[in-house]
C-alpha cells in the first residue's frame, strides 16, 4: 500500500481473515459492500495480493462487481503461484461444498516475487508441493522427474529457501497450465482428452471432500490435495491403469512435500457422500482424473468406479502411515 501510494496510485485496502472457511458468500459480500463504499467504477483495479483464498475471493467480486472489473492477481504462496492465479477460475464455497458459486475471469496480469516464499509457515509450503506434484504428475515424466529432483536435493522438509532454480521451476509449471487453459478455458463438458481442462483437477475430488467433511479447519487446501493424489493412485492401480513402479514414485513425490494431517480418525462414508456433492458431478456421477502413467491422464467415468473400490482406495490410504515425523498430529 506504501508502494502504491508513493506511485500517486489512489488506493484502498480490504482485508480478510486467514482460512478456506472464510471464502464464503458473507466475505464475498463483505468485498462488495466495500467496493460500493469506495464508489469503486470499471476503469478501477481489483488487485488481489495473498494465497489461493485471496485470490479466489477476489476475482470473483471482480467478476461480478459492476458485471466485471479488471483484476490482477499477485499469488504470494507456492500454490497460489503455480496454480490458482493462473486461469482465471474464481469462486466461493457453500456448506454443501467447495467452489460452487463461482465465475470464469481472466485477470488482466499475474506477478510472481518468489521472495514472498521466504515468509510461509511450513504447512503453506507442504501445500504448494503438493500442488506441484499433482501438475508434475499430468503434465509430462520430464516435468514431474525435475521437480521431484528438486524437492528431493533442495531439502525442502528441513530447510527452505526462493532460489533460481525453484523460479524456473514455477516459470515451467505456469506455462503447463496456461498451455490446457488457453486450449479449453471454460473446462468442455464433452471434452475428455489428455488437454481437457478437466485433467486439472487430479486429486481434487478426495481433496475438495476432504475439505469439506472436516469444515475447511484440519487441510490446507494443497494438503488435502496430497491425500487425494494417493487415492487417485490407489484406484488408477485397482484399475489396472497405472503400473506398480509409477504408483511408487506418485507416493514417493507426495512424501517428500512434508508431512500431512494426521487423517485416519477420518470416515470413508462421511468422505464418499461429500464426492456426490463435487461440482463436476454430472448426471449424479463423478467422472474421475486418474492416471495411466505418469504425464498421461485420463479420465474415467464414476460408473467404471465401484462404491467398494472408492471405499477400499479411501481407506488405505486413510489408514497409511501415522509417524509423527511424516504427519501432523
Amino acid at each position: 500500500m506504501r508502494s502504491l501510494k508513493a506511485h500517486k496510485f489512489k488506493a484502498a485496502e480490504w482485508l480478510m481473515p486467514e482460512g478456506e472457511r472464510y471464502k464464503s458468500l458473507r466475505s464475498l459480500e463483505g468485498a462488495l459492500d466495500f467496493l460500493a463504499s469506495k464508489s469503486f467504477e470499471r476503469n478501477d483495479l481489483v488487485l488481489a495480493l495473498g494465497g489461493g483464498v485471496v485470490g479466489d475471493l477476489a476475482g470473483f467480486s471482480a467478476a461480478v462487481y459492476l458485471r466485471g472489473v479488471p483484476l490482477v492477481q499477485v499469488p504470494t504462496t507456492l500454490l497460489s503461484q503455480i496454480d490458482s492465479s493462473v486461469g482465471g477460475k474464481t469462486a466461493v464455497n457453500l456448506p454443501q461444498g467447495k467452489n460452487l458459486v463461482g465465475a470464469f475471469h481472466q485477470p488482466a496480469a499475474v506477478l510472481i516475487d518468489i521472495e514472498t516464499l521466504a515468509t510461509l509457515p511450513p504447512r503453506e509450503l507442504v501445500a504448494g508441493f503438493c500442488e506441484m506434484v499433482k501438475q508434475a504428475l499430468i503434465a509430462s515424466r520430464s516435468l514431474f522427474e525435475q521437480t521431484v529432483n528438486y524437492l528431493r536435493a533442495s531439502n525442502v522438509r528441513n530447510e527452505f529457501r526462493p532460489t533460481n532454480e525453484l523460479a524456473g521451476l514455477i516459470t515451467k509449471h505456469c506455462e503447463f497450465k496456461a498451455s490446457i487453459v488457453a486450449g479449453d478455458e471454460r473446462e468442455s463438458l464433452d471434452r475428455v482428452d489428455v488437454k481437457s481442462r478437466k485433467v486439472l483437477n487430479f486429486g481434487h475430488t478426495t481433496a475438495h471432500a476432504l475439505e469439506a467433511v472436516t469444515n475447511y479447519r484440519v487441510f490446507r487446501h494443497g494438503e488435502a490435495v496430497g491425500y487425494g493424489l494417493l487415492v487417485a493412485g490407489q484406484l488408477s492401480r485397482n484399475l489396472g491403469l497405472l503400473d506398480e513402479d509409477d504408483e511408487l514414485a506418485l507416493r514417493e513425490a507426495v512424501r517428500l512435500c512434508g508431512p500431512l494431517p494426521v487423517a485416519n480418525k477420518l470416515n470413508a462414508e462421511d468422505i464418499m457422500q461429500a464426492i456426490n456433492h463435487d461440482k463436476k458431478s454430472l448426471g449424479g456421477k463423478i467422472n474421475w482424473v486418474l492416471l495411466e502413467r505418469i504425464g498421461v491422464p485420463r479420465i474415467v467415468e464414476g460408473k467404471n468406479i465401484s462404491k467398494r473400490l472408492l471405499r477400499q482406495s479411501l481407506q488405505a490410504v486413510l489408514n497409511g502411515p501415522t509417524k509423527k515425523k511424516e504427519y501432523y498430529n
